[in-house]
């Protein structure tokens, strides 16, 4: 890694202490490679509703515009200075210098093994660092985050000051996830990065946003309690809003809290939104956030998956299930996999069908408590459990280095659910596998999941007397498994929550407070 000294972005607040030593380095002058945005109107872009969402209370005087794709002829007659719009059929940039970003960032890069850009990072940061707001589209996997990371760190770098940038995450687990890309990537220039979700003490993280850090990351529901109740917090100043998976966020009902969000930011900024798919809801948020955005997409088709990913599934009988599992997860014992399932019961019954049967398994479902969370994420991360079975908590965003195999337990509802689940291998160019159980009562969800896809799956090859093999021991384990279960229960039961029904939490009103909207069930 060449030599550059640590650039502090301002002076007003310590700056952030990372968990490892940063190394010495030499100084060396940057260049800012940014061209001059023409200043905007005042006027507001016009605000459309979002579908199951509630509406924006601002009127416009404008006409919504449609955002220009970059493969899109009509960018020229509609930006005189998107020539980068024009850049679909040039070759990819190799290095991350070739887009324009500076050397204290690609060096961060570089010690990250970062060392070619993505499509999608080589599409949209030249177009970021231009100041446009942009629309992006990518599957799982594919580098989104230091997509949006690096050009906001470059313009921190040149233009320090706190409450610079804040990021919108659906859940939890992504929120701090992408803190720990920010402070990775702006490790070498001192950035100070908060991380504001629900489950937490609210005075220790009010302590730190009274901190003024550069970047916060967050989940709505807690962000918007701290602009409605923290006092002395403001995001006026604020110069870049991202919403990541913002497909997801409308899916789990943030809309009206986004409306309110978008209340306490200034119009003047450069807004940023990711998503895997489009939708109309999609299209609504982007026209009620948005200013004249470029559209850049790296996917031909909405159910697309990598090319590196194997998929198969086995038709068997249901009540066979759990001797299929246990015989696949056999097959590939030592590797990494994550299995899902539909329910909280679920999810909890196969962990501890499979450690009884010496597996290591560790469930992750949005009635387990934040530290628990956190806490089984970082053992599967670590290679202390092998297994991570889990709702469809896990299965958007995060980002798990290596997931060799994604097993289907539970067939997903629809098609996007598949895409993601199995979107957690195979990721960043490296191989991976995904096995559905496809049962008698699964085959019209099946067929309509082939259909998405455009095309029709092998079926995974087994011998029924290999597999059968195991039944006893199953048997064994499933009776254990009920057993705790029932005590897990009745533990529960004792102290007001539970494990039944769908693995929906439950308030006693009836409603989802906002802590709970940050909680992806499954």
């Amino acid at each position: 890694m060449s030599s550059v000294k640590r650039r502090k972005l301002s002076s007003d607040a310590p700056k952030f202490q990372m968990n490892a030593p940063k190394p010495k380095l030499k100084a060396a002058k940057i260049q800012k490679k940014v061209v001059p945005v023409e200043p905007e109107s005042d006027s507001e872009s016009s605000k459309g509703e979002h579908q199951e969402s509630a509406n924006s209370d601002a009127s416009d005087d404008e006409e919504p515009t449609e955002p220009t794709t970059q493969d899109d002829p009509r960018s020229d007659a509609k930006h005189g200075d998107a020539a980068a719009s024009e850049e679909t059929e040039e070759e990819v940039p190799k290095t991350f210098k070739e887009l324009g970003v500076v050397e204290a960032l690609c060096d961060a890069c570089e010690s990250l093994g970062y060392t070619q850009p993505t499509p999608i990072q080589a599409k949209s940061i030249p177009l970021a660092l231009q100041g446009r707001d942009i629309i992006g589209l990518a599957e799982t996997g594919s580098g989104k985050t230091a997509a949006f990371a690096l050009p906001i760190l470059q313009e921190l770098l040149a233009k320090p000051q706190p409450l610079f940038g804040l990021v919108l995450a659906p859940t939890r687990e992504l929120a701090a996830q992408i803190g720990q890309a920010f402070e990775a990537l702006g490790s070498l220039i001192s950035v100070r990065c908060a991380v504001i979700v629900g489950g937490l003490d609210m005075v220790s993280q009010s302590i730190a946003l009274a901190k003024k850090p550069h970047i916060i990351v967050a989940t709505p529901g807690r962000l918007l309690d701290h602009l409605e109740k923290t006092k002395g917090f403001s995001l006026r100043q604020l110069k870049y809003l991202v919403m990541d998976e913002a497909d997801r966020l409308l899916d789990l009902d943030f809309g009206p809290i986004l409306d309110k969000i978008l209340k306490f930011v200034p119009r003047e900024r450069r807004t940023y939104l990711f998503s895997a798919t489009m939708s109309n809801k999609i299209e609504s948020l982007q026209r009620a956030s948005l200013r004249d955005p470029l559209k850049v997409s790296i996917t031909t088709n909405k159910y697309q998956t990598v090319s590196t990913l194997l998929q198969n599934y086995l038709f068997i009988p249901h009540i066979h299930k759990d001797t299929y599992l246990i015989f696949l997860t056999n097959e590939f014992a030592g590797q990494s996999a994550i299995c899902f399932t539909r329910t909280v019961w679920e999810t909890q019954r196969i962990a501890i069908l499979l450690r009884g049967l010496g597996f290591g398994a560790i469930p992750l479902h949005g009635q387990l408590s934040q530290s628990a969370r956190l806490g089984a994420l970082s053992k599967f991360k670590a290679g202390s459990r092998d297994i991570l079975v889990a709702t469809d908590v896990a299965a958007r965003g995060l980002d798990i280095p290596k997931v060799d195999v994604v097993f289907n337990y539970d067939l997903p509802q629809d098609s996007k659910t598949y895409i993601h689940r199995v979107g957690r291998t195979a990721r960043a160019g490296k191989s991976g596998r995904a096995i559905s159980l496809v049962t008698q009562y699964d085959l019209e969800i099946w067929l309509r999941i082939e259909a998405a896809l455009g095309k029709k799956q092998e079926e995974y090859q087994t011998d029924k007397d290999e597999v059968m093999v195991f039944k006893s021991r199953v048997e064994e384990a499933q009776r254990h498994a009920r057993n705790e279960m029932k005590t897990l229960i009745e533990d529960r039961g004792n102290r007001g929550a539970t494990l039944r029904g769908k693995g929906k939490f439950q308030p006693k009103n009836g409603k989802r407070g906002r802590d709970h909207m940050d909680t992806e069930e499954g």
